[in-house]
Formats: C-alpha cells, structure tokens, sequence
C-alpha cells in the first residue's frame, strides 16, 4: 500500500499537477492539505474518474483538508475532535478515515503566525487536542498515521539554517514539545532521515530562490503507530514535484507500506 500526504497550496491551482501526479505515483491514499476550497467546490469527480472516493474537509478559505482513497473510506470524521475555535470558528484542519485497513488522519496544523500571537496559543491548544485524538486511537493492531503539514520543524537539522528562524514560528520549545507530547503517545517519525536525498526538506518558500538554493524546512510529517511502521518499506520526498511551472510550495511524502 502506498499512502502519500501533500499541501497542494490550492487544490484548484494545483489540479492538474494533482491528477498527474495521481496518475504517475499511483498512491492508494492521499491526504492533501491547504485546499483553499470549500467540499462543495472540491474536485471530486475528476479524482473519481481515477479511482478515488473523497473524503473533504473545507469551507472556502486557507484552510482545507482532504483524504483521498482507491481503498475504501470507513469511519470518517470531520475536523479534530475536541480541537478549539479561532476567532470564533472552527477552522477545516483535519479529517479521519480508515482506508483499507489502516487508519488515516490528514491534518494541517495551525501556522502559529507569530510568537505570542492569539494565533500561536491556539497552535498549541490544537496540538494538544490532536495528542489526546492519537491517545486513543494510535494503541492497538490498527496501523495508524497522522499525516500531513505539522508547520514544526522537529529539529535544528530539519531546517536550512536555524539561525534564520530565530525568534519565528515552527522552531520554539513549546511547539517541539507538544510534537514530542504526541510522539510520546506510541508514535513515531516514518521519514526520520533522507532515504534518496541529502536533505529530506519538504518545504521551500517560493521567494528568494529557496528551491534552486534548498533554504527548505521539513515540516510535512508522517507520524505512525507500532503497526504502521512496522510495516513501512521506503519512504521519500517526492522533490521532483516541487519542480517547474505551477508547482506548491510543498513537495509530496511518500511512505510504502507491507500490507
């Protein structure tokens, strides 16, 4: 089985790299975060026509997320259980499902914007709604996996330079910590090291030519139980995907799986 997540930074700009990109990977799940669209606008029948059920959580802003399956969508659930609200609403950052087997979340963490901002408190309250979701769903035979744009660096050797994010967003003790508070749960980091290229960076802003000059940050995560990743074979950064004209800011995560 092979499940990938991706930020497409728009579904609709993205579209037909999307449908490409299914064509030629041939993931059985995908779980695609920043649609920028809301359900009712998703592209669900150009992805039926090849072969996948949607399951869409979006309601037309920055946010919006997706889980995308040719292996069956059970038990689906609709944004974070437990997760706060933002300026009065919640926000489309998260969708469950159980495809063919394994248990699938894909979520896009709050961005923080700035320490000390209302919206970094509420990057960690959300963080802290998503380790009691794994609390109790990661225990047991299920393969499960959280995937998706955590917006954290786990470490200083996940980002270009530390020095240019001090004092910024993705790199602070607190927002490490609830990523290690939800490690702490029985998860762990599939993608740990590079596994086809020096730097496993899964981001790059579109500015400054941080591509050609590889000033990325890993922040797309996939996190899974014991009987996830006792099951994974290979896993990469799809960078190829980030290439070219129309490309998201985020290259796809690819994990395969023995199952």
């Amino acid at each position: 089985m092979r499940i990938a997540t991706w930020n497409v930074n728009s579904v609709g700009a993205r579209l037909p790299r999307l449908l490409s990109w299914l064509e030629s990977s041939g993931p059985d799940v995908v779980c695609l975060q920043e649609l920028k669209c809301s359900a009712e606008a998703f592209p669900a029948e150009e992805v039926r026509a090849l072969g996948y059920e949607a399951l869409v959580n979006g309601d037309g802003r920055w946010n919006g997320v997706a889980v995308l399956s040719r292996v069956g969508l059970d038990d689906t659930v609709l944004g974070l259980p437990g997760g706060p609200a933002f300026d009065g609403g919640e926000e489309s950052r998260a969708a469950g499902a159980t495809c063919g087997g394994v248990r699938v979340w894909s979520v896009y963490v709050p961005n923080g914007r700035e320490v000390g901002h209302p919206h970094y408190a509420y990057k960690l309250e959300w963080l802290e709604a998503l380790r009691l979701t794994a609390e109790r769903e990661a225990p047991g035979d299920l393969p499960f996996a959280i995937l998706g744009d955590y917006n954290i660096a786990p470490s200083d050797d996940d980002v270009y330079d530390r020095a240019a994010f001090e004092g910024s967003t993705h790199v602070t003790e607190p927002e490490r910590a609830a990523l290690a508070a939800l490690r702490d749960t029985g998860l762990t980091d599939v993608v740990p090291r590079p596994l086809k290229y020096d730097q496993p960076f899964t981001y790059w802003d579109y500015r400054q030519l941080c591509f050609p000059k590889n000033r990325g940050m890993r922040i797309d995560l996939v996190y899974g139980n014991g009987a996830f990743s006792a099951a994974v074979k290979d896993s990469y950064v799809d960078r190829e995907e980030r290439k070219g004209k129309g490309a998201s800011d985020h290259a796809p995560v690819v994990v395969d799986l023995d199952i």
